[in-house]
């Protein structure tokens, strides 16, 4: 899976999952670029970083506008904090859908006419929060399941020149994990309900990014992959007194 010389942008890709991914492309030989609003804190010495806020439109059109070449553009940047739908306005929702439904849209339009005439390629970072109920994160929760139908319209409307597809992601281990999950205890206690027994890495979350980019993933468009560990465990199981040892 070498992507030698081909050209990848990363959109939100100077930290976390994004960083992990950079990193997974740069290590495949890829030259890659990565948007974000603010650079990174440590600077990578495999990325080049341009600050783009993927919410202007303007801002983007120009952005591609001045990129020489492209191959592979992965949609990254998003996120939401945890807040219960009656405890923000609409606009604050409605900020949510735009930063992780309107805006990979809106990259993705600008970034068209490079992708085709490279017969490149678009990785979706989705969720798993787009398919199941999101409480507390409603709003990107309906983002996301926006994004991955987004995603497979997109593959038929753009195909054979385009391929497009999602990683649907599961929880990941980043330096913002404390803010979903707690502390150590918290973390360690939620990565016992995936059934591989872990939280993803950033890096786990990039090498399945390279696939989608790469040849060996030539014939896969308006794909879904998860990237879950496995998912998480069905409540009823822990609460049924049926089949338990004792």
């Amino acid at each position: 899976m070498e992507l030698n010389g081909r050209v990848v942008v990363v959109t939100g890709g100077t930290r976390g999952v994004g960083a992990g991914i950079a990193g997974s492309f740069a290590q495949a030989g890829a030259e890659v670029v990565v948007c974000a609003r603010r650079p990174p804190e440590v600077p990578s010495p495999t990325a080049r970083f341009v600050p783009l806020d993927v919410r202007d439109a303007d801002a983007v059109r120009d952005f591609f506008a001045e990129l020489p070449h492209l191959d592979v553009l992965v949609n990254n940047a998003g996120g939401a904090p945890y807040r219960l739908l009656t405890d923000a306005s609409p606009e604050r929702h409605a900020r949510i859908l735009e930063l992780n439904l309107l805006a990979p849209l809106t990259v993705s339009l600008a970034a068209h006419e490079h992708l085709r005439r490279t017969r490149g390629s678009i990785v979706m970072i989705g969720s798993v929060s787009g398919g199941r109920p999101s409480p507390g994160t409603a709003a990107y929760g309906a983002a996301k399941a926006g994004l991955e139908n987004l995603a497979r319209s997109m593959a038929v409307e753009w195909a054979p020149d385009v391929r497009v597809n999602t990683l649907v992601v599961g929880m990941v281990r980043t330096e913002r994990s404390h803010l979903h999950y707690g502390d150590a205890q918290g973390i360690a206690a939620v990565s016992r309900t995936v059934p591989l027994g872990r939280l993803a890495e950033p890096s786990d979350v990039g090498a399945a990014a390279v696939f989608l980019a790469s040849d060996a993933a030539a014939y896969i468009s308006g794909a879904s992959l998860l990237v879950h560990g496995g998912g998480e465990r069905p409540a009823f199981q822990d609460a049924a007194t049926a089949n338990r040892e004792t």
